[in-house]
């Protein structure tokens, strides 16, 4: 006999396959990157906090959408090296400073 937490963890089970695993491939396959992109987000986020900015402040800096704004803080965007320039000029950044003390 199934003891009440099993049955109640079995009738509401998903239907869909996880992607945890598909998800952390895909995170190994593009770790160098993915640092970088991650660098950059955090040297935003700092702008951000010792500015005393939101997200649309800084939106309006970088001539880009909040949404976008959003995408990028999340350290998941494919930035090419044009635009990683743009953001340092416009927001007075260094985005890679602090991944080279990390190195």
């Amino acid at each position: 006999m199934k003891s009440k937490a099993v049955q109640f963890l079995e009738s509401h089970q998903s239907g869909d396959t996880s992607a945890f695993e598909a998800d952390a491939q895909w995170r190994r396959e593009n770790a160098s990157w993915l640092k970088r992109s991650r660098s950059v987000a955090m040297a935003i986020i700092d702008y951000m906090q010792d500015n005393g900015l939101s997200r649309n402040d800084v939106a309006e800096k970088l001539q880009v959408t909040p949404q976008y704004v959003s995408k990028i803080l999340s350290g998941k965007v494919n930035f090419s090296f044009k635009s990683v320039a743009e953001i340092e000029e416009r927001l007075g950044v260094d985005c890679f400073r602090a991944a080279a003390v990390g190195v």
